[in-house]
This record gives structure tokens, C-alpha cells and sequence, in this order.
């Protein structure tokens, strides 16, 4: 169930804008698995199939357990089985993964961002939203 989050929803919104992106996510780690409390231009059908993500499960996931971000190029392309089908239903391109962490180093929250084009997110800017996405707001 997605139990939306006032001060997330706020925060994903300005980050979008300020990375130029068109869709995202917030998801909270509650135990081992992440659980949806912002999200931005994802379908209602999408929406139900990631309010909860298993362990390690997808992007988000696999950022969460790397604690390092995830990303591609081309979600309607990718083929690396990193990207779940329901993620092409958001109709974006390119998307990365961020881990954001706690006090002791631990994943607390992990946003993800999508573009409309395809494009390569390079080290710079990869930092650069480590950074903004470090900024969440606690729950």
C-alpha cells in the first residue's frame, strides 16, 4: 500500500524539476524492503506494483543493496534484467537509482529519476544528485 508522504512528495517534485526529469520515486526502508512514499508522473498501475519492493528487487532494489546508485541509459531499451516491465509503462528514458544514507552509513531511502530523453548520466552529474538526493527529509 503507497502511504504517501507530504514532505517526500514536496521534496521529489522540486528535485524533478531541478534535474529536468519527468517521472520519480521515494521509497523508505522499513526492515529489509523499500516501501513507496512519493511519486511523481508514475502510472496508478505502476504505483501498485511498487509501493512495496522486496529486497534487492529492481532498480531501487539493487541500488539499496549496492548502496550505490543504479541507472540506464534507456528503460524502454534496457535489457539487463535490472529493469522490472512495469517500469516501461512510465514512458521515460533514461532513470537512475540514489541511495540516500543515515547517520551510520546505513541506506535509509532510495529516489529514483527519469528523463523523457535518452541519455548518459555521467559521474558529475551522478554526484550532483547524490548530493540533492541526500537533502530527503527524515520521516
Amino acid at each position: 500500500m503507497f502511504e504517501k508522504n507530504a514532505a517526500h512528495q514536496t521534496f521529489l517534485e522540486s528535485l524533478i524539476g531541478r534535474a529536468g526529469g519527468v517521472a520519480g520515486t521515494v521509497h523508505v526502508q522499513r526492515g529489509e524492503d523499500l516501501y513507496l512514499t512519493a511519486a511523481h508522473n508514475i502510472p496508478p498501475p505502476v504505483v501498485s506494483i511498487v509501493a512495496h519492493v522486496p529486497h534487492g528487487k529492481g532498480m531501487a532494489g539493487i541500488a539499496q543493496v549496492k548502496k550505490e546508485p543504479v541507472q540506464t541509459c534507456n528503460l524502454q531499451t534496457d535489457n539487463s534484467g535490472t529493469i522490472k516491465p512495469g517500469a516501461k509503462a512510465v514512458g521515460a528514458q533514461a532513470a537512475i537509482a540514489l541511495p540516500v544514507f543515515d547517520d551510520r552509513g546505513d541506506v535509509r531511502a532510495v529516489v529514483g529519476i527519469a528523463w523523457q530523453e535518452e541519455r548518459e548520466i555521467g559521474p558529475e552529474l551522478e554526484q550532483s544528485m547524490m548530493k540533492l538526493a541526500a537533502t530527503l527529509p527524515k520521516e
